[in-house]
């Protein structure tokens, strides 16, 4: 007796088809492709940087870890005190604000960089600077014809696509306008590096790299 094949991967039965398995007749589809590329975002959807949080709790862990040891080296060698206590909450508060992550989101023909403190923006349809600082904290600084002006990290567009999106609708605007005259190749090199990346993940994800 021979056995009976299966439909293999991808393939699903159905009580109507063409085909027949064991007196039953199936119907043999071919699995629906999925496409990656996500669907047009509504023009007043306002996207957010999906990698604060992370970041944020890594920066409160960061500054909670480092007062807890600083209190318990005191403790342990018998010198806390109030005062000194203070001092480390005082110490460790200064870096919580050195470390803590600007929080970027953008909109139609906008984008803004908010601190801890204070926030900037920029109109992204109207932008007349694009240029990129090099150092140890690389950052891409955008400038509009009314004077706002925006600097953040190049890798907060890389790891959000819809962010770069975002930001690339108001430059092909900018562009169109005749504001944006300077800028160009640093945002195709930018360009370039977020498509690289945006193909490494999808074969780490579909396990061909």
């Amino acid at each position: 007796m021979g056995r009976r094949r299966g439909l293999g991967p991808g393939f699903t039965r159905d009580g109507d088809g063409a085909g027949e398995d064991g007196g039953r007749r199936v119907a043999w589809r071919r699995p629906v492709a999925r496409s990656a590329i996500p669907p047009p975002l509504p023009a007043n959807e306002t996207v957010h940087d999906r990698t604060w949080l992370p970041e944020l709790r890594a920066t409160l862990c960061c500054t909670a870890g480092l007062l807890l040891v600083m209190l318990l080296v005191d403790l342990a060698n018998g010198t806390l005190t109030p005062w000194r206590a203070g001092c480390w909450v005082a110490v460790a508060l200064v870096l919580f604000a050195v470390l803590f992550p600007p929080r970027v989101t953008a909109g139609d023909g906008w984008l803004r960089s908010r601190g801890l403190v204070r926030g900037h923006r920029v109109e992204t349809d109207q932008l007349v600077v694009v240029r990129r600082t090099d150092g140890m904290a690389p950052r891409l600084v955008l400038r509009d014809a009314r004077g706002g002006r925006v600097e953040l990290d190049p890798k907060v567009l890389s790891a959000n696509p819809v962010l770069w999106h975002r930001l690339d609708q108001g430059v092909r605007r900018s562009r169109e306008r005749g504001l944006l005259r300077c800028g160009a190749a640093t945002l195709q090199v930018l360009a370039e590096r977020i498509d690289q990346d945006g193909a490494r993940a999808v074969f780490e994800a579909s396990g061909l790299e």
